[in-house]
């Protein structure tokens, strides 16, 4: 309520100084030009007659710049799959779906993730969000900034992800977008946009809305055995234990709108943005435990089936952003104001019913059911004051400050259901389901941990100089971010319920472009980033058997992690348009948050214990990065596009069992493709292959090696005048694979003695996809 009642007077106050500001403004024509280039004619966006070029920004910091015309050919369908085509992202995700970026490769936390320049709040624990939930359609633009700056948050260990959704003063006139996506299994999804851009009133405005189709249906095979290989090299004979199968369709529609309105009045300028995205998806699982590694039959007895499993959960999920900025050019220098707010909610149920028919002769199969409920309420409210003084002709004094309430409100709860029938030995798993068993549920009860609010304050403070020397572009500049924290934990005692702590760090940032020659420059940059504690770390609650059969105490006291890091790279224009790139890239991390053992007797009692997140590690991140993006005009083809990208990624982590990487850091990750386009047919067509190397991840009782297959795309391409085109993609066209090995224990000792638990071999593969799109412009 208190972040509405600023949202509103924030809101009220930016209309009254905007109507007093443009009362004498006059009506915008189609024509108008704003300082950064021309309005786009929605045609050109529809028709991209030629190649799509990654952008040279001028900005002295390190960032990478892409159009919609580098993506748009492949047609993504998300914000996420527009980023399998730049440098050093990754994804620890399912097969089809790009979701949580790992920039360089660390864990999705690290990376700040921006839209339109502003933080927004997402689902996951570790403070990461879904880029799948943003439609590629809404997309202006996508930003990789390699290094951070005092102007934005430290949040950014990793670096920085902007996605720029298009305003009224990026487009004129509007667009259709309409095609279908069939899936593997023959499932057709619709895919339906509109756009519009134009002037209305003293000012333009853009509307957008879209409706897109989510399916995808994977097979998943698993293979578990009581040994690893490394001690017992026949385990796949002597030591096998069971064989799980399992289908999994993830299938839903996501609607989303963006609008914004923007007046330029020369010194004084306007902006409102907002943008809501909905979400409806369920997730089906039916999974068979068979105690052969490859027969299919009934229950043990007579047969092989161990249980039956049926897995469904449906998510409802909204996201929503809404801000005002005003811009004053006065005698003083310049003036801007934003004020914003931001709104995330998840209401997720989820029931799961299993028959285990590996039970003693006589005794009959056992049933359980279970009922998850999840709400998550993350909103924020911020305001950021920003004032910029010329220094005379090559240099200008920039600070401001910066204001945020976050408010996050999170409940998990479960409930179990009894049988309400007999599964009986002549249970065929093909004809009948778990489900039809169930009873009613009991009372939903709160988990351990499940029920908490955390309300986050934070108030910054900064301050850079920048120059611009005509060759020379730099910046320098600190900011000072302080952050108060209170913790409500309802399913604790009283006396540890609610707990605070505060921290403040003091960021330094500086960077700069270098031009040799008018085709070279060399781009630097130093900085120290921070990342904040995940949510499910700083609740005051014990979770039983969280860390193998041992406890998890969180700890509302840690404070964030820290890193000094620098990139340097060297940039080559080729041709008109054709950039060649190459960076280097390095982070020390201070005061890693890993999990640390208490002393204390966990609930499992001897040889058990209870542990808890602190700072105490050090690490380091480093690596190369390549980027291609250029017409082959220099040996005659100018209508022949390359474009590709090559990261190897490294780092060093030391924890209890010695050293490892960043858990779940991909080695190298690499995409390569070309566009061949024909002016005089108006057609085009092109192909792109990406593959990620394997990651490794080592937690307490667990560790895991995922590998990914290559993904091949090709797309073709007609133009119909310069009003329509018509495109067929082929996504997936390799069938792609997710592969892990799980070594499994039971505690931390027994791990560091290879005592193994379980060793597991999990596959899942899915299906190409096919799409065909069609735009009009109007």
């Amino acid at each position: 309520m208190v972040a509405n009642k600023w949202l509103m007077l924030g809101c009220a106050s930016l209309a009254m100084i905007s109507s007093q500001a443009f009362a004498q403004a006059p009506a915008a024509a189609d024509d108008v030009a704003r300082t950064d280039g021309p309005i786009t004619q929605a045609s050109d966006i529809v028709v991209i007659a030629g190649i799509g070029y990654r952008d040279r920004t001028d900005t002295p910091e390190p960032v990478l710049k892409y159009g919609t015309d580098y993506f748009q050919r492949f047609e993504p369908l998300t914000a996420g799959d527009a980023l399998k085509r730049v440098p050093s992202v990754t994804f620890l995700s399912d097969v089809l779906e790009s979701d949580a970026p790992q920039m360089r490769g660390l864990p999705p936390g690290y990376t700040q993730i921006l839209i339109n320049g502003e933080r927004v709040p997402g689902a996951a624990a570790d403070r990461s969000f879904f880029m799948d939930r943003i439609p590629a359609e809404l997309i202006s633009s996508v930003e990789i900034v390699r290094s951070s700056s005092a102007r934005r948050t430290g949040d950014a260990i990793a670096g920085t992800l902007n996605i720029n959704l298009r305003d009224g003063y990026e487009l004129n006139g509007g667009y259709v977008r309409a095609g279908g996506l069939v899936y593997d299994d023959n499932e057709l999804e619709p895919s339906l946009g509109l756009v519009w851009g134009g002037a209305v009133g003293p000012g333009r405005l853009l509307l957008g809305a879209n409706l897109q189709g989510r399916h995808n249906p994977k097979q998943k095979k698993s293979l578990r055995y009581g040994d690893s290989p490394e001690n017992n090299p026949d385990y796949a004979s002597d030591d096998f234990d069971n064989r799980e199968d399992q289908t999994d369709t993830r299938d839903g529609k996501d609607y989303s709108f963006n609008g914004t309105y923007e007046i330029d009045a020369g010194d004084t300028n306007f902006k409102l943005n907002g943008f809501y995205v909905k979400t409806d998806r369920t997730e089906t699982e039916r999974s068979f435990e068979y105690d052969d590694a490859t027969a299919v039959t009934g229950p043990v007895p007579t047969g092989n089936l161990l249980s039956d499993n049926a897995n469904v959960a449906k998510i409802d999920q909204e996201n929503f952003s809404i801000d005002g900025k005003l811009t004053q050019n006065w005698s003083a220098g310049k003036t801007s104001l934003r004020v914003g707010y931001a709104k995330f909610i998840e209401d997720r149920r989820e029931t799961e019913y299993e028959i285990g028919f590996d039970v003693d002769e006589g005794d009959a199969p056992e049933f359980e059911g279970a009922l998850t409920q999840t709400d998550i309420k993350d909103q924020e409210f911020s305001v950021k004051l920003e004032h910029e003084v010329p220094l005379g002709e090559t240099m200008k004094f920039v600070f401001g400050g910066f204001y945020q309430d976050k408010t996050r409100r999170t409940g998990i709860f479960e409930a179990e259901s009894d049988d309400n029938g007999t599964a009986g030995f002549d249970w065929n798993q093909f004809d009948r389901n778990p489900t039809e068993l169930a009873g009613p549920f009991g009372d939903l009860e709160a988990t351990d941990g499940g029920d908490n609010r955390i309300k986050e304050k934070r108030r910054d403070a900064f301050a850079l100089i920048e120059g611009d020397m005509g060759g020379l572009k730099w910046e320098a500049g600190v900011r000072y971010e302080h952050t108060k924290v209170r913790v409500t934990d309802y399913t604790v005692d009283a006396d540890i319920a609610s707990q605070s702590n505060s921290y403040g760090k003091l960021l330094p940032s500086a960077s700069f472009k270098y031009a040799l020659t008018d085709h070279d420059r060399i781009i630097g940059s130093v900085a120290r980033t921070l990342r904040r504690p995940q949510f499910d770390y700083i609740t005051p609650a014990t979770l039983q058997e969280e860390v193998g059969d041992s406890d998890l105490l969180g700890n509302p006291a840690i404070d964030p992690e820290t890193a000094w890091g620098f990139d340097v790279g060297y940039e080559h224009r080729m041709g008109s348009r054709g950039i060649v790139g190459v960076n280097v890239f390095y982070r020390k991390v201070k005061d890693l948050i890993e999990l640390t053992n208490t002393g204390a007797e966990g609930s499992e009692g001897e040889g058990t214990f209870v542990y808890q997140p602190m700072n105490i590690g050090n690490g380091k991140v480093y690596g190369v990065e390549f980027d291609l993006s250029t017409d082959l005009g220099f040996i005659g083809l100018p209508n022949t596009g390359l474009f590709g990208n090559a990261s190897w990624l490294d780092s060093e982590v030391t924890d209890e069992m010695g050293q490892r990487r960043f858990n779940n850091q991909s080695k190298y990750v690499y995409n390569f493709g070309f566009i061949q386009d024909f002016p005089t047919f108006g057609a085009a067509f092109g192909a792109t292959y990406r593959k990620q190397g394997s990651a490794y991840s080592r937690v307490i009782s667990e560790e895991v090696t995922t590998t990914y297959g290559a993904d091949l795309e090709i797309f073709v391409e007609k133009r119909f005048g310069k009003t329509f085109t018509i495109r067929a993609v082929g996504s997936n066209l390799l069938n792609g694979a997710k592969r892990e090995v799980f070594n499994k224990f039971d505690n931390l000792a027994d791990q560091m003695d290879r005592d193994f638990d379980e060793y597991e071999l999990e596959s899942e593969k899915a299906g190409p996809v096919f799409q065909i799109m069609a735009r009009m412009a109007f």
